[in-house]
């Protein structure tokens, strides 16, 4: 697998993981619960911001998807993807530390 497949597979990874988290989060601002065995660090905060924490962190993880082979943005989406917790953050995590594997790669 070459290192730009390697930023490929890590930018759909976080694409659909970010879509996946500002879905779940979403529903579950309006009242559409969800369970799921992959906890977030994030859950004992309140109700608002249990639900809302997600919404944003899949808009982070869309937007720093494209840039998911650069250092400083590998980093930001292995950091969303812990946050974000469930399939979606796991998604994001994977991506980020594939687009991390491919710029490690790239400087070698």
């Amino acid at each position: 697998m070459s290192k730009s497949s390697l930023a490929y597979v890590g930018y759909i990874l976080a694409l659909v993981g970010g879509i996946l988290l500002l879905l779940f989060g979403g529903l579950a601002f309006l009242g559409v619960a969800f369970s799921f065995p992959l906890r977030s660090p994030l859950q004992s905060l309140n109700l608002l911001g249990r639900d809302l924490i997600p919404v944003i962190l899949g808009i982070i993880a869309i937007v720093a998807s494209k840039q998911a082979g650069k250092l400083g943005w590998a980093i930001v989406l292995i950091i969303v993807g812990y946050l974000g917790g469930g399939i979606g953050g796991l998604l994001v995590l994977v991506g980020g530390i594939l687009g991390l594997i491919s710029f490690l790669i790239k400087r070698a």
